[in-house]
């Protein structure tokens, strides 16, 4: 008989050591990445505020400094994506798997 999700003890799925270590190893991933991307946000907003001779330099014709740290943002929305989602793949959805095997979730 298949467990339904009204009858798994979820407080006692949370105290076992594999829930614990998906939460570590997810939050290993998610904080420094999020602060890191956070930091570099930041440092774009105050150059664009109070660096305006160096964001407003020409590299290209019309392509300024600015622009392009403004698109690298962008940019780095989606290689923290990929990195998260190869991440996810390979430490979190293993170990996830076994979780719902085990308890039927």
């Amino acid at each position: 008989m298949e467990r339904t999700e009204a009858d798994v003890d979820w407080e006692h799925v949370q105290a076992t050591p594999e829930f614990q270590q998906l939460r570590r190893r997810r939050r290993g991933f998610v904080f420094p990445m999020s602060a890191t991307f956070l930091a570099w946000y930041l440092l774009y907003v105050l150059l664009a505020d109070y660096a305006h001779a160096f964001m407003s330099a020409h590299l290209w014709g019309n392509i300024t400094v600015g622009l392009v740290l403004g698109l690298a943002q962008f940019l780095t929305t989606f290689v923290v994506t990929a990195l998260y989602v190869r991440f996810a793949n390979r430490k979190l959805d293993p170990l996830a798997a076994e979780l719902r095997a085990e308890y039927g979730g």
